[in-house]
């Protein structure tokens, strides 16, 4: 077991924490659901604006894009203009595009605003865990459960705002987001001090230079199949069920209750017990089979085969962010940034590529093909375990500038 679940496990609270780290927090929060906010609104997007869901589904590729790319950016602004600075920019990104999001005439416009919203996210998710920790009391492990709740509760809630606000117009999602992130703006802006800067400036090319530990890379690699299969789950399956906002939203609610509460209570309970690796690999394997049922389950069995895909995306979150971090020699914000710069590529792939392939094939394609890199992904990690011992071993303590999945933990 890690020290900060060893931490976490002797009794710290999460709830006795200065007002500056509920502050973040809730803008966490915000953050993570604009993740999942489009999803149950999806077909209502293609409706609204005339276009085919390969083309709704950019709204994903081009917010998690930009997002893989702000990864070499976001330590590099961090540590030059400080902690505070960089949640107040991210934030103010967010506020700006969500709202324009909602304003938008085309599918271009929209993916191009969901773009700059990417970005601003990046900025703020990257580093808000660092805030908190540098901020919070009673140790570090208090701050990351807090943080890793904070994730949970965004990503459940965020389709479930979306359907709300959706079944009256899809517009007022983004508008709801940016009204939100506006009092998170606010609340950091009258709550939050400004953090130490770090003693060492971080280069732009300082992530991918930290991927050259056979460790890391394999993590990273492993983590980019596994996203795949994620990333499909999230943006792809609101069109194979074709339901109204609001029984969208209630199925990825679900989803999002179930991820969260593996990947806070149960993921670190098995890496107790049977190591990091073990787990990962296991879970993969039993994702990759969810998937393959999803593939050619009737509409019930679909519902039901998303929900129980929260439960292992929620445990391999959470292992996996903490083998990127464990694994290597590398400041951690820095593996993390490296880690998450591969992986958000598969975020962006998944959603542009699983409709493309319903069209040229047929609907259960994109499901199998996701099962595939899940095996993929299970298999790197299997095979690099050798590299991978130092995350067995749990000889670092797991702290990360964005979990997720991320990132949502992605």
């Amino acid at each position: 077991m890690s020290a900060a679940h060893r931490d976490a496990a002797s009794g710290e609270s999460i709830l006795r924490q200065p007002m500056a780290v509920w502050a973040t927090a809730f803008a966490a929060v915000v953050a993570f659901m604009g993740i999942g906010l489009v999803d149950p609104i999806l077909p209502s997007i293609a409706k609204g604006l005339d276009a085919s869901p390969s083309q709704v589904s950019l709204l994903f590729t081009s917010y998690f894009l930009i997002t893989a790319v702000a990864m070499l950016v976001t330590g590099f602004v961090s540590s030059r203009i400080g902690g505070r600075r960089t949640l107040l920019l991210g934030l103010a990104l967010v506020v700006v595009f969500a709202a324009l999001s909602g304003t938008s005439d085309s599918v271009g416009e929209l993916v191009g605003f969901r773009a700059g919203w990417g970005l601003g996210n990046a900025l703020f998710v990257s580093t808000s865990l660092a805030v908190i920790v540098g901020a919070a009391s009673g140790g570090s492990a208090a701050a990351i459960l807090l943080y890793e709740s904070a994730l949970g509760l965004g990503m459940s809630c965020g389709p479930l705002l979306g359907a709300v606000l959706g079944d009256a117009s899809w517009r007022y999602p983004f508008y709801g987001t940016a009204a939100l992130m506006a009092v998170g703006f606010v609340a950091i802006t009258v709550l939050l001090k400004e953090q130490p800067k770090p003693a060492a400036k971080v280069g732009l090319l300082d992530p991918v230079k930290a991927l050259g530990h056979k460790g890391l890379a394999a993590t990273a690699g492993s983590a980019f199949f596994y996203n795949y299969g994620f990333f499909t789950v999230l943006a792809f399956t609101p069109f194979v069920l074709d339901m109204s906002p609001y029984k969208s939203g209630a199925v990825f609610f679900c989803w999002g209750v179930l991820l969260a509460l593996c990947s806070v209570l149960v993921a670190p309970r098995l890496q107790a017990r049977f190591g990091s690796v073990n787990v990962a690999a296991a879970s993969l394997v039993l994702f990759a089979a969810d998937l393959g049922v999803i593939a050619y389950g009737s509409k019930p069995v679909i519902v039901t085969c998303v929900i129980v895909s929260g439960a292992f995306i929620g445990i391999n979150n959470t292992v996996f962010t903490e083998m990127a971090l464990e694994v290597s020699d590398a400041p951690r914000p820095v593996a993390s940034a490296g880690y998450n710069f591969v992986r958000w590529f598969a975020a962006a792939a998944a959603p542009y590529l699983a409709p493309k392939l319903e069209e040229h094939f047929d609907v259960h394609v994109p499901f199998l093909v996701a099962t595939a890199a899940c095996v993929v992904a299970a298999g790197v990690l299997v095979g690099t375990r050798r590299v991978l011992t130092p995350a067995e071993n749990d000889e670092h303590v797991g702290v990360t500038s964005i979990p997720t999945p991320a990132a949502a933990r992605p």
